[in-house]
């Protein structure tokens, strides 16, 4: 395995009290395997993936829980060294490429500067590794494109840019948090199919973080759905996308657009209310007041995640026939 991340918990200090933003989660990827870790705005999505990277600004912190890469505990590591793991065994895409490269260089010095601190490449070599990587991501004419600006380049000419540099150092694990979000449909799928190839032909274990239902179906082969800091069902992407096991779960589903959806079918379905603050994270299931399916326990006592049928939930429809087994 990977990654694990293992009951992790990101709290923030406040004068007003402490707030957990992450809390107990758990998930690991292998080798060649694309985790997608999807849900709304405020679930806690980037959150643990910064904590997986070490990137954590202050009054941010992990307050417990584990972090392992390749079986090497990584969370309690001194900051020198935690960044020298990630740029060489941890690569990193952010949601805007612009803002991950310099303006003041161009293509070709950022990627050679990346390489040559990781890999210690020189001379032809180095300037082979870089044409080869703008090539590998489907950068045309790389060889004309390496003395131009991050500027001449389109929002996917360039987040294909990032993607090249976190692969530069030959990471074991990319982190590509909304790598998607900016840019135009064509140039989504685009990317989809480097993620995907990249996690196929390197091995590489990929975390995809995202808010889009559809990139997850496209690109990842497990899917853990996050919810006010909590993992509330994961499993097989076939398995959670088609039978979905948590009530939040299948109102995403239920609102994703559908070309061949009923003439009857004037509006599509919507999950009532909002994602609780931080502050105001009710007690029981964090989802109950959203839930349509609520009953009495899930307002005074969280689920944990549990086994249902090949995924895992974190709802207490499913305890009774756990029970009964």
């Amino acid at each position: 395995m990977i990654l694990q991340a293992k009951e992790l918990r990101v709290e923030f200090r406040t004068r007003r009290g402490t707030l957990v933003a992450v809390d107990g989660v758990s998930f690991c990827v292998a080798r060649g395997e694309v985790l997608g870790v999807v849900g709304e705005s405020g679930a806690g999505k980037s959150l643990t993936g910064l904590a997986v990277m070490g990137l954590l600004e202050p009054p941010g912190r992990i307050a417990a829980g584990e972090v392992w890469l390749e079986g090497r505990r990584i969370d309690a590591l001194p900051h020198a060294a935690l960044r020298a793991l990630r740029g060489r065994r941890i690569g990193v895409v952010f949601q805007d490429p612009l803002g991950s490269l310099n303006p003041l260089y161009t293509i070709g010095a950022q990627l050679e500067e990346t390489i040559r601190t990781h890999l210690g490449l020189a001379g032809k070599e180095l300037r082979g590794r870089a044409l080869a990587l703008l090539a590998e991501v489907g950068i045309p004419a790389p060889q004309a494109r390496f003395q131009h600006y991050p500027h001449q380049f389109s929002g996917g000419m360039r987040q294909r840019v990032v993607i090249a540099l976190a692969l530069a150092a030959e990471p074991i694990l990319l982190i590509a948090d909304e790598p998607t979000t900016a840019l135009d449909v064509s140039m989504q799928a685009q990317i989809i199919v480097l993620i995907k190839r990249v996690a196929r032909e390197r091995g590489t274990a990929v975390m995809l973080i995202t808010h889009d239902m559809g990139v997850i179906a496209e690109t990842a082969d497990r899917v853990a759905v996050m919810y006010a800091g909590r993992i509330v069902e994961i499993g097989a992407v076939r398995d959670v996308l088609h039978a979905p096991q948590h009530p939040y779960t299948a109102g995403l589903m239920a609102s994703i657009p559908r070309i061949a959806a009923g003439a009857g079918r004037s509006r599509l379905a919507q999950i009532e209310g909002a994602m609780p603050r931080l502050s105001e994270i009710p007690r029981g299931c964090p989802f109950h007041p959203r839930c349509p399916k609520r009953f009495e326990r899930c307002l005074g006592s969280r689920p944990e995640l549990m086994p249902v049928g090949a995924s895992q939930a974190a709802c207490w429809l499913h305890a009774s026939a756990i029970a009964q087994r």
